[in-house]
């Protein structure tokens, strides 16, 4: 039999008396903290509950329950034990072995507590159900490009976006990655891709420490946060989308709230909106710079063909900007193709290039 159990949000005093129950029943019980902190206090209290019987709970490493291997072979004939915190079945390496562990034929019961995720969220007052989906940011730079995608596309349903914060134990300490350091990340991806996603006036919550004494929720807008101390983890960051004034009232009135809320998706558009806005007027320069240049040339029956072509090129930017106020995203970008390609066409054969001209 393996049990994976739930330690809950407050410590391991947290923990359920089923689950203590169960645990004294085990023949050996493991313990990860690789998902999420937990002190070495509570490893002492745990070990002080169920050590009656000589047991002491073995600290498991992210590599041995990924392998899993011994876990489920222990399992098919002893009642074995994996703690972690919060909720078992958040983190995907638990769901993981519980999907080999039924395909193996073992038993499995799963004995559910308190999880951060639903806990932050809830003590926020935001809306459960207006959250998409949620993502984590690591302390390397490539990892803000992904969260910064996600924001995105979370803002154009108007949706808040969870963005976890990287923790890791280096040599038995805990790594929490600084919310600001985050920020800061965020701010440089938008100066790269700008969809305007993330930036200075971006109003985000940032919650701490949540379920222990000394929890903070901090709300209010991003140039107000980048500079903060926010002390130990872990951390997470909401970057909230479209805001129900329940929702409103909630964050100015539970968090420590430094800026007043506002919508986050005022300034969002889908990427084929960006894009025509962006090269349409380029593409219209680019054809007036072209009909000045055949019309120095001055003779019309070489430059027929070429005036037909630049007159089918403005038919696609307009047939683009049409596609767009008819939100035909896709067929507005292909329209925009049409109109570069035939351009692009000109400027080969004439040797010419109105994209740069004056």
């Amino acid at each position: 039999m393996l049990w994976l159990i739930g330690i809950g949000i407050d410590g391991c005093k947290g923990i359920s008396l089923h689950a203590l129950e169960v645990l004294n029943t085990c023949d050996i019980v493991y313990i990860e903290r690789f998902t999420s902190s937990l002190s070495d206090n509570d490893l002492q209290y745990l070990n002080s509950v169920i050590g009656e019987n000589g047991k002491n709970i073995i600290l498991a490493q992210r590599w041995f329950v990924e392998d899993g291997r011994e876990i489920l072979e222990k399992a098919r004939e002893m009642n074995i034990a994996l703690l972690s915190y919060g909720d078992p079945m958040i983190a995907t390496t638990h769901t993981e072995l519980y999907t080999r562990a039924i395909k193996n034929a073992i038993n499995v019961n799963i004995i559910h507590a308190a999880s951060g995720i639903s806990s932050l969220i809830g003590e926020t007052g935001l809306h459960m159900y207006k959250f998409g989906r949620t993502v984590t940011i690591m302390s390397e730079p490539q990892s803000a490009i992904s969260v910064y995608n996600t924001i995105f596309d979370n803002l154009l349903l108007g949706n808040h976006t969870l963005i976890l914060t990287e923790y890791n134990m280096y040599q038995d300490r805990p790594f929490f990655l600084d919310p600001a350091q985050a920020f800061k990340m965020l701010l440089k991806t938008e100066e790269d891709i700008k969809y305007n996603a993330f930036s200075e006036e971006t109003f985000v919550v940032v919650t701490s420490r949540i379920g222990l004494a000394g929890k903070k929720i901090i709300s209010g807008k991003v140039k107000s946060l980048v500079n903060m101390d926010f002390g130990v983890g872990p951390h997470s960051v909401i970057v909230t989308g479209s805001l129900h004034f329940t929702e409103v009232d909630a964050l100015t009135t539970i968090t420590c709230n430094l800026n007043k809320p506002n919508d986050n998706t005022t300034n969002i558009n889908k990427i084929a909106v960006i894009m025509v806005n962006k090269y349409a007027p380029k593409a219209k320069h680019a054809i007036k710079q072209m009909k000045i240049i055949i019309k120095e040339e001055n003779n019309p029956y070489k430059n027929k063909g070429t005036t037909e072509v630049l007159e089918n090129a403005e038919y696609y930017i307009d047939d683009a900007e049409r596609f767009l106020r008819q939100n035909k995203f896709e067929l507005a970008i292909l329209s925009m193709g049409y109109a570069e390609g035939l351009i692009d066409s000109l400027r080969f054969q004439k040797g010419i290039n109105p994209w740069t001209s004056p």
